[in-house]
């Protein structure tokens, strides 16, 4: 158990110096001058040239990358380009909008995955099985931004019951904040519970032809009990996979949602640092986004052991 962990482990640094290595070569090979997008227009080439002294980008790309690598060792990730603020202390600032946001749209989509898989798996090839997978397919097929704009129209210009946009702060009320992320966190649930139910579904049949199941259908205990309790538990391995992927890739991927619901979150500050070329920041995101997809991943390998 212990190698395994550690070998795991040894797994999860290389993979992070891996992305951010392939990252930081990848900004760098961005067309223009970071130098004279910070100078601003108008500025001359004596102070571009002072700038790009400053920021090191006289050094060559190993260098810069060894000495970023060393200083995000201890913390150090710099600072913005352009709002000269922390790295660090921004992301930590867009952090808890994208893990809400992760949160609730998780919630629901497991909320619909898991009892329509297990009533599906139960009734599989009859008229209510194939009516939710009709259903499901129907709904995936909907691009994400078509969705959240519908669900905006709906529910917050037709009904009024939802803001369409901005973000409330926790401090600012429970409820307040909780309304402000269930349109986004729906947008991405109605996406991401088709998968999680059609491996479910699928785990499932497999699991109530086992011998198990006969002998608890045998002994007469009830089917809810037979389905929650014995056929739930075993056929979830491919369910956590599939949940911590999705996980994953909503750390850095709502950005879509958080774009079209003005969220600020850590997907927004991605775009609108590599937009702005600002190259600190870009990459104090994009190491957030991979030390937590690999953790993820890792945390899901030590739960199947």
């Amino acid at each position: 158990m212990v190698q395994i962990f550690f070998k795991k482990l040894v797994r999860l640094i290389i993979t992070i110096l891996a992305v951010t290595a392939l990252t930081f070569l990848m900004v760098n090979l961005l067309p223009g001058d970071a130098a004279l997008t910070v100078a601003g227009i108008g500025a001359s080439s004596e102070d571009v040239e002072a700038i790009r002294e400053d920021l090191g980008l006289n050094h060559n790309v190993l260098f810069r990358y060894g000495k970023w690598l060393f200083d995000a060792a201890q913390g150090r990730l710099g600072h913005s380009f352009r709002t000269e603020e922390s790295v660090l202390s921004s992301i930590l600032d867009c952090m808890p909008v994208t893990i809400e946001l992760i949160i609730i749209s998780q919630f629901f989509a497991l909320s619909l995955a898991i009892p329509f898989g297990i009533v599906s798996a139960y009734k599989s090839e009859k008229a209510v099985d194939k009516i939710i997978n009709a259903t499901a397919f129907s709904l995936v097929s909907i691009p994400i931004f078509v969705m959240a704009l519908l669900l905006i129209f709906l529910f917050s210009i037709k009904l009024n019951w939802f803001p369409a946009t901005g973000y409330i702060p926790l401090s600012e009320g429970i409820f307040a904040n909780l309304k402000s992320f269930i349109l986004p966190g729906v947008s991405i649930a109605i996406l991401e519970w088709v998968p999680l139910m059609r491996v479910l579904r699928s785990d499932m049949i497999t699991t109530l032809q086992e011998d198990f199941i006969l002998m608890a259908k045998a002994k007469g205990l009830p089917a809810h009990r037979i389905l929650l309790k014995h056929a739930l538990k075993p056929s979830c391995f491919t369910l956590i996979t599939i949940f911590g992927i999705q996980v994953g890739h909503l750390i850095g991927g709502a950005v879509i949602v958080e774009r079209i619901f003005a969220l600020p979150g850590i997907g927004s500050l991605l775009i609108s640092s590599i937009y702005g070329r600002d190259f600190p920041m870009v990459l104090g995101c994009i190491l957030f986004v991979s030390i937590s997809y690999v953790c993820i991943n890792f945390i899901i390998d030590i739960l199947y052991m």
